[in-house]
């Protein structure tokens, strides 16, 4: 749109050959801008303007609907003004409440953390979804206007929205098959996260554009000139031709993630063949290979097997022996196309020839299925954690002996296929043969294996292993719902175990009657009836109590005091923990201790994100460690050396850079040291020490240390490094 003001979005209007209800839409926009009046955005303009530009998106670029394009208008007056819900519902229907109700986050409802916060506003815009999923398209449309004005917030700000939009909306986008909205997503979340690659790959793409835009040309009209002959003969209309740009964030994927050149990559620039029957599909698929040599292994037929968001056609890749290139051609109708390019959009924007009501609730069964998950095991943040884990693009199809096509998501096992069929063929699973050999239960699936279960008693239950073995987060949640369902007893004796070391390695200690009222409390928080429930929970993993022991380390700092025995206890238990983190120069506040000297220990290498405690050493300050650290666990079983554990904690400003190291397993190959640290180098990450040699069975053992900021870059360098070609494991080293 040329202009967010109300001619602009009329201007839309009138362009789009849709039919509207201007009258509505206008007096949408009177209500906004009445309620939005002396507001403004952090650019500086009138915040009317970013209501009115989410309209226009979901006109111009999406083809939405009345309500839709209502409900855009006034999406945030619920939120940020004196309008409430009600007085929407009255004006304007239940149907435009509802949509508004959806978008609308959750507001000043106290949590524990902003992911438990970020948590329950998806799971709000999910159930909402759920009845009417045009909640989920303005929500999208709202982002992506976010993501292009987010250069006037602060940097920070920029970084967690962007790390947000690719975590949770761009995989959304993918799931319901927005292509254009996934692209835009993750093109401008990357520009903010990696903004030397982005620009760096930006300039490749600029790099002899033009030369590539020639060839291209070329090969259209060629293809072109093939097609106006065969089809001449029949009297039929001739296929429509297209050009096609990689996005910036897929060819990201695949130089710094999959550690390829840029001129290794085939499909940077792909021409689109659009016809009008599936029958004409594959005989453009014959014409094009007769024209030019395709490539072996890089056949792709989504229209027999569609991916999980319904995308379906034909993708080849070929040489053009005259010009030298390969290129990718997809062909696919028009169907297909609208499909592709606007997903579950495509209902609203054509719905002459698009199918219906019962193809939509078909294709939104797996948000209802995830809402059945989480609710299931009580644990908000599993919906974040199953769109982050198994609605990611990278996909892998495999089959049941029947031949179903079952789509995973890359690196998940064959426990995850069971789980995937039905949750009791999860349950009963205790075997599995793929292609007709026996694998172990922590087998990877591979594109196009055959799978079958082999099933134990109906009364047989899952192994608690499980949970570290599976990728989905569907089938985490289940495993775990079956522990909180059938072995309560055993759940709350496991739970309230883990719970009596966790705190007696926190030194947080109390009498019965104090610590019960303590626990109650925490259970309360975690929204639960009693302390046995809480105890259930983390038996169960419905909670991970490393993540919530921070903050009942700092309730129990404030409510409680360590009884004293002497004066110099009493005088020292008297004064203020100092919480000072402009002091602490070393990155770590020590409790008690100001300015004392510190030393991160060398056989676990703590860094910033890991639960940390420190050891006063003799003469050499405090040593810190991380709290899974093997010698701090040993080291609490010796009575005398007890007394010397101090509680420790990474300060807010911390800046430095860490040593992490990590072990890397991988078959020998040629090239493969160079690829690590290529991968590596793409991270900006600095390489302290490499130390490779050979194992059994022609693998290799390569540890390495680099420099990070924090457990979050740790963790990005591990995913990233694990998926270098023969690689088989990397974990971050547990001694060295």
């Amino acid at each position: 749109m040329k202009s967010y003001d109300w001619p602009g979005l009329l201007d839309a209007i009138e362009h789009s050959g849709k039919q509207y209800n201007v009258d509505v839409i206008h007096d949408a926009y009177l209500v906004a801008e009445k309620a939005h009046d002396g507001q403004k955005r952090k650019s500086g303009e009138p915040y009317i303007i970013h209501p009115v530009a989410v309209a226009g998106i979901l006109v111009e670029e999406l083809g939405m609907d009345t309500e839709s394009v209502t409900a855009a208008l006034l999406h945030d007056v619920v939120e940020d003004t004196d309008v409430s819900l009600d007085d929407l519902r009255k004006r304007f229907g239940a149907e435009v409440a509802l949509l508004v109700d959806g978008v609308t986050k959750l507001g000043k409802i106290p949590l524990s953390s902003r992911e438990q916060q970020q948590a329950e506003n998806v799971r709000k815009m999910l159930l909402a979804m759920a009845q009417d999923v045009r909640v989920v398209i303005i929500k999208l449309a709202d982002r992506l206007h976010n993501m292009r004005t987010l250069q006037y917030v602060p940097e920070q700000k920029q970084r967690d929205t962007a790390r947000e939009t690719m975590e949770v909306y761009a995989p959304l986008a993918h799931r319901l098959g927005i292509r254009a909205v996934k692209d835009e997503l993750e093109d401008k979340s990357l520009r903010f996260l990696d903004p030397i690659s982005y620009k760096d790959l930006e300039d490749q793409l600029l790099l002899n554009k033009s030369e590539r835009e020639s060839i291209l040309e070329d090969i259209k009209t060629r293809i072109l000139h093939r097609l106006e002959k065969e089809y001449a003969a029949t009297g039929q209309k001739v296929p429509y031709l297209e050009g096609r740009v990689k996005s910036i964030y897929g060819i990201y994927r695949k130089v710094c993630m999959q550690n390829k050149s840029f001129e290794s990559i085939y499909d940077i620039y792909a021409v689109r063949v659009i016809v009008d029957t599936l029958e004409d599909c594959y005989r453009v698929l014959g014409i094009v290979h007769d024209m030019f040599r395709p490539l072996p292994d890089r056949f792709k037929d989504y229209i027999s097997t569609p991916k999980a968001n319904m995308y379906q056609s034909l993708h080849t890749t070929v040489l053009d022996e005259k010009g030298g290139i390969p290129f990718e051609i997809q062909i696919r109708t028009w169907e297909m196309h609208y499909t592709a390019e606007y997903g579950i959009a495509a209902h609203w924007k054509y719905k002459a020839g698009i199918s219906g009501k019962d193809r939509l609730e078909e294709r939104l069964a797996w948000v209802r299925q995830m809402l059945e998950n989480q609710k299931e095991t009580g644990d908000v943040e599993d919906i974040v954690h199953s769109i982050k884990t198994d609605l990611v693009p990278d996909e892998v199809f495999v089959y049941t002996p029947k031949g179903d096509l079952i789509s995973l998501p890359v690196g998940a096992t064959v426990i995850d296929f069971a789980y995937a069929i039905h949750t009791q063929v999860g349950h009963r699973m205790i075997g599995a043969r793929v292609d007709g050999r026996m694998v172990s239960l922590d087998y990877q699936v591979q594109m196009g294996n055959i799978i079958e279960v082999i099933l134990g008693p109906k009364d047989k239950g899952p192994n608690r292993d499980w949970l570290n073995i599976v990728k989905t987060n569907s089938a985490k949640t289940r495993i775990r719902a079956w522990f909180k369902r059938e072995r309560r007893e055993e759940n709350i004796a496991e739970g309230k175990q883990t719970v009596e070391r966790e705190f007696k390695r926190n030194q947080i200690v109390l009498p019965d009657d104090q610590m019960q009222e303590f626990l109650s409390e925490i259970a309360q928080r975690q929204k639960l009836n009693n302390v046995d429930e809480f105890y259930a929970a983390i038996g169960y993993g419905g909670i991970s109590l490393s993540r919530i022991m921070p903050r009942i380390k700092d309730d129990f700092l404030k409510t409680y005091r360590e009884p004293a025995s002497t004066p110099e206890k009493v005088a020292k238990t008297q004064q203020p923990i100092s919480r000072d983190h402009k002091k602490s120069k070393s990155g770590v506040i020590v409790e008690g201790l100001d300015n004392c000297q510190v030393k991160f220990a060398r056989c676990c290498n703590p860094v910033p994100g890991d639960e940390i405690i420190g050891f006063i050493t003799r003469g050499y300050g405090v040593s810190i460690h991380k709290k899974d650290c093997p010698n701090v666990k040993n080291a609490m079983n010796d009575e005398s050396q007890r007394a010397r554990w101090v509680n420790t904690y990474w300060s807010e400003t911390v800046r430095e850079t860490f040593d992490a190291t990590v072990d890397i397993q991988a078959h020998d190959r040629t090239g493969l040291l160079a690829d690590v640290t290529i991968c590596l180098s793409n991270l900006r990450l600095p390489i302290r020490s490499v130390n490779a040699r050979e194992a059994k069975d022609d693998m290799v053992q390569i540890q390495i240390t680099v420099g990070v900021n924090d457990l979050e870059q740790l963790n990005l360098m591990i995913a990233a490094v694990r998926r270098i070609t023969s690689v088989v494991s990397v974990n971050r080293t547990a001694q060295s």
